[in-house]
């Protein structure tokens, strides 16, 4: 696990240097498209994703999804790929039987209360939950780049602090298609956060655009009101987590970032232990990367849940599900691109 190269954010000699070896980025892609053979789910699928890589906050987004889909009466499961757990599946994840060692933390996560199965093989995964007979909707958490399994509607997710970054191709920055093919695969774009990078003028009306803000638990922070916290994170941009926690008024005496599903080992607990002594602060983290942590320091370390929150749920809703509605991935586009604000 490496944490996101700060120079993806900006065209400065680092990624110079690198821009000549993002040329084979988008062969590797091609090729690997051209000897694909797209399988079709007999379940509508939607496919939640991003253009980048790093964190853009999809899980929270795949989780009020599902939560919001079942509301309405549909009966959806999660199909991930299980990034940084050791099964290929595919499998459904029990929280009683599974660990974030086998399964992955965000499909561990999210198996709290719903339907998950994990599969390296998305179409092997699809096709385990035909044969379950009981969802009738998948939502695929990332893969929009996975060329095996149609996606009826296929969502982006940008994080406004960030957007595209540098706006070049891995490894000189984050993206790992072109943007204008990349745009051109999507139905419709979620905004996650304040749009500072200006990614939402980019897009223009390319297509419908829906924003979200990621909220955290205001009464978890206002118990520790007066003590101060040693905060870290192993998430794609821990930054978002601690200048959330700094806004709702938390007193963060040290911050530690490590990288995304980054597997906490004896002596990184200790260093965070010792500096939380040092400071005289309790432990916070984000439920992603508690639940990475031994069972021990689960009962040490205070967990911070969020949630999001759309500008317009009902009309991001009506979008997602004029597109499940529709047997044509194509004409499910312009449906949901008529049916959104």
């Amino acid at each position: 696990m490496i944490k996101t190269p700060t120079y993806w954010a900006e065209r400065g000699w680092r990624a110079v240097l690198l821009l000549p070896l993002s040329v084979l980025w988008p062969i590797g892609s091609l090729v690997r498209d051209s000897l694909a053979r797209p399988a079709r789910a007999t379940v509508p699928v939607v496919c939640i994703g991003n253009l980048g890589a790093g964190g853009t906050g999809k899980t929270p987004i795949v989780s009020w999804l599902y939560d919001n889909l079942a509301s309405r009466g549909w009966q959806p499961v999660i199909l991930s790929r299980g990034y940084g757990g050791q099964l290929r599946g595919p499998v459904w994840v029990d929280g009683t039987v599974h660990t974030a060692d086998d399964c992955g933390d965000e499909p561990l996560m999210m198996a709290d209360t719903r339907d998950v199965v994990v599969a390296r093989d998305r179409v092997a995964g699809a096709r385990m939950i035909e044969a379950r007979g009981v969802h009738d909707v998948i939502i695929m958490d990332d893969g929009l780049q996975n060329p095996h399994l149609e996606k009826q509607v296929r969502v982006g997710v940008f994080d406004g602090g960030f957007g595209i970054g540098n706006g070049w191709l891995i490894p000189a920055g984050p993206l790992r298609t072109g943007w204008r093919k990349g745009l051109s695969m999507l139905h419709l774009v979620i905004i996650n956060g304040a749009d500072s990078s200006g990614i939402g003028t980019r897009i223009g009306d390319q297509l419908p655009v829906h924003h979200v803000t990621t909220q955290i638990d205001q009464d978890v922070v206002d118990s520790f009101a007066g003590t101060p916290l040693l905060a870290f994170a192993g998430i794609g941009r821990p930054a978002r987590m601690f200048d959330s926690l700094q806004a709702a008024g938390a007193q963060i005496a040290q911050r530690l970032s490590f990288a995304d599903h980054h597997p906490y080992s004896a002596h990184d607990l200790t260093r965070i232990q010792e500096e939380a002594h040092r400071h005289g602060a309790e432990m916070i983290t984000t439920h992603k990367d508690w639940i990475r942590l031994p069972g021990d320091w689960r009962e040490r370390v205070s967990l911070l849940p969020v949630s999001i929150q759309p500008d317009d749920a009902e009309a991001l809703l009506q979008a997602i599900e004029t597109g499940l509605h529709s047997p044509d991935p194509d004409a499910s586009k312009q449906a949901a691109s008529a049916g959104s604000t």
